[in-house]
C-alpha cells in the first residue's frame, strides 16, 4: 500500500530506441521529403534517404544522423532558401549526398554549420556560392568530400576554433579555403587543385595545422601570425617545391618557406594519398607518398594461405624514376616482401617506423607497373624462426666467449697455483731447513746449559769450601800451645 501511495502522481518514461526513418521520392518509404522525416524524427534517429533527387533545403535542429544512401546517386537540390542543408543543433551527421542549386546565388552555401560536435563526410557539393560554411563554433569533423563550387569558396571558416578538416577535395573554385580569424583547426590529406587561389588567412588566425595536404594552388597569408606547416616528420607536398630528395625518404631535404613565421621544415616530394581498410570491424589507414599516378588500390587477404597483400598501381613518364613512401599499420600486416611487376624490390625501411607503423621507401621505373607489398604467414613465420635461430647462435656465440674467457682464467689460475704450490714447496724446505737449524741450536744450547750449570756448581761448592775453610776457628790452637 505505501508502495502504490509513494507512486501517485509520478511518471515513468522509458526513453525510446533510436529508429531508422526512411525517405524515398516514390513515396515507398516512411516520407517523401527529407524535411518531413527530420521533423518527425526524435534525437538520435537516422533519417536514410534512398536515391533519387530531391527538390528541397533542409534545415536540421535537432541531433541526429542524415544519411544517403549513394553519393553519386542521392542528390538534394536547394530551391528558396539561402543553403541546401542547415545544422542548428550540436552532434548532427550528413553523409553520403550530392548537394547542388536549381539557381546559385551569391552567399547561397550548400552547408552551413552554426553549432559543434558535428559530422560533415562523404558528400560531393557541386556549383553553389560557398560549398561549406563554419561559423563561430568548433568540434566539427569534415571529411573525405568533394566540394566542385565553381563560385567563390570552398570550405570557409569564420571564429571558428577546434575543427578537423580531413581527405577533402577541393577544386575549381576562386578560393579553394578561406580562414578568418579561426584558431587551433587541423587541416590533413586535404587536395587544393585548380582554384584561382589555394588557401587565404586573414585575420585573427594563428596556431593552425597543416600537413599531408597536396597544394596546387597558392597560398596566401594575410594574418602575419604563424601556423603549423609540418607534424610528425611530414608536411605537405608544394606543387612548386623545387628541393631535392638526398637522402631517399621522401621528404625534401630543404624547407619549404611561405614567410618568416611559416615554414614547412618536411615537404613531401610527391603526393599523398590515403586508404583505408577495414579488416575485423576495425579500420587501418594506408599511407602513400609519391611521384607516380597512384591508382587501383587494393588490399587483399588470402583464405587458404592466411596471406595480406596491399596491391596498386603506378604509372609515370616513361624514361623518368618513381618513388613511393608507404606508411602501414603493423596491426594491418606485418611486411614481408615487396614486388615490382614481377620482380622483387629491396625497400628501405625508414627511421619514421615505430611500434605501430612501418614505413617502407621504394623506388622504380616509370612505366605501368603494380606494386605489391606481401606479408606471408610462412614467411612470416620462416623469418621468426630464423630471428629466434640467430638469436640462439648469437647467445651461443656468446657463451662460447665466456666459456673461452673462463678457460683462459682457469689457465692463469692454473698457472698461479702451480707458481704458488712451488712458493709453498720452497717455503716448507726453508721451514724444515730453519726447524733442522732451531733443534741443533736448541741441543747445543741445553748442552751449554748443562756446561754451565755444571761449572756454576763446582764454583759454588768451591766457594762454600774454601769459605769453610777460611772461617774454622783458631782459639784451640792457640791454647795448646799455651
Amino acid at each position: 500500500m505505501l508502495s502504490t501511495l509513494s507512486l501517485t502522481g509520478c511518471r515513468l518514461s522509458v526513453k525510446a530506441q533510436p529508429r531508422v526513418w526512411t525517405v524515398d521520392d516514390n513515396g515507398l518509404a516512411d516520407f517523401s521529403k527529407i524535411q518531413d522525416a527530420v521533423n518527425n524524427a526524435s534525437p538520435g534517429d537516422t533519417v536514410f534517404v534512398r536515391e533519387g533527387t530531391y527538390n528541397e533545403s533542409v534545415e536540421i535542429g535537432k541531433s541526429l544522423s542524415l544519411i544517403g544512401e549513394d553519393r553519386d546517386l542521392t542528390t538534394i537540390r536547394g530551391q528558396d532558401s539561402d543553403f541546401v542543408i542547415s545544422i542548428t543543433a550540436s552532434n548532427v551527421s550528413v553523409k553520403g549526398f550530392t548537394l547542388n542549386k536549381s539557381i546559385s546565388r551569391p552567399s547561397d552555401s550548400g552547408i552551413i554549420i552554426v553549432t559543434s560536435g558535428n559530422t560533415i563526410s562523404h558528400n560531393k557539393i557541386v556549383g553553389i556560392y560557398e560549398g561549406i560554411i563554419l561559423y563561430s563554433f568548433s568540434k566539427n569533423m569534415v571529411s573525405d568530400n568533394i566540394i566542385l563550387s565553381s563560385n567563390d569558396t570552398g570550405i570557409s571558416l569564420v571564429f571558428s576554433t577546434n575543427n578537423w578538416f580531413i581527405g577533402n577535395t577541393i577544386s575549381n573554385n576562386q578560393e579553394g579555403i578561406s580562414i578568418t580569424s579561426s584558431r587551433n583547426n587541423w587541416f590533413i590529406g586535404n587536395t587544393i587543385s585548380n582554384n584561382q587561389g589555394g588557401i587565404s588567412i586573414s585575420g585573427i588566425s594563428s596556431f593552425n595545422v597543416f600537413y599531408d595536404n597536396n597544394f596546387y594552388d597558392a597560398v596566401r597569408l594575410e594574418s602575419g601570425l604563424a601556423n603549423t606547416w609540418s607534424y610528425g616528420g611530414e608536411g605537405n607536398y608544394w606543387s612548386n617545391y623545387s628541393g631535392q630528395d638526398l637522402n631517399g625518404d621522401g621528404i625534401g631535404d630543404e624547407p619549404r618557406s611561405l614567410d618568416a613565421g611559416n615554414l614547412d621544415g618536411s615537404p613531401l616530394m610527391g603526393m599523398f594519398s590515403s586508404f583505408n581498410v577495414i579488416l575485423a570491424r576495425k579500420t587501418y589507414s594506408v599511407t602513400l607518398i609519391s611521384n607516380s599516378t597512384v591508382s587501383d588500390f587494393r588490399f587483399e587477404e588470402g583464405t587458404e594461405t592466411g596471406n595480406r597483400i596491399i596491391r596498386f598501381n603506378v604509372a609515370g613518364e616513361d624514361g623518368t624514376i618513381g618513388f613511393s613512401r608507404i606508411g602501414i599499420p603493423i596491426g594491418l600486416m606485418n611486411y614481408s616482401f615487396v614486388l615490382v611487376g614481377e620482380q622483387e624490390a629491396i625497400p628501405k625501411i625508414l627511421g619514421a617506423s615505430n611500434k605501430t607503423h612501418v614505413y617502407l621507401y621504394l623506388t622504380y621505373s616509370h612505366t605501368n607497373q603494380t606494386i605489391m607489398v606481401i606479408s606471408s604467414k610462412t614467411l612470416n613465420l620462416y623469418n621468426e624462426l630464423l630471428d629466434s635461430f640467430s638469436k640462439l647462435q648469437t647467445d651461443l656465440d656468446g657463451l662460447s666467449e665466456i666459456y673461452s674467457k673462463l678457460l683462459k682464467n682457469y689457465d692463469a689460475l692454473l698457472g698461479n697455483y702451480s707458481q704458488l704450490q712451488q712458493s709453498y714447496s720452497e717455503l716448507n724446505a726453508s721451514y724444515h731447513d730453519h726447524l733442522s737449524d732451531y733443534q741443533s741450536n736448541l741441543e747445543n744450547f741445553k748442552n751449554l746449559m748443562y756446561t754451565f750449570a755444571s761449572a756454576t756448581a763446582i764454583f759454588i761448592i768451591t766457594t762454600i769450601y774454601l769459605s769453610k775453610r777460611s772461617h774454622t776457628p783458631t782459639s784451640k790452637v792457640f791454647e795448646d800451645k799455651k
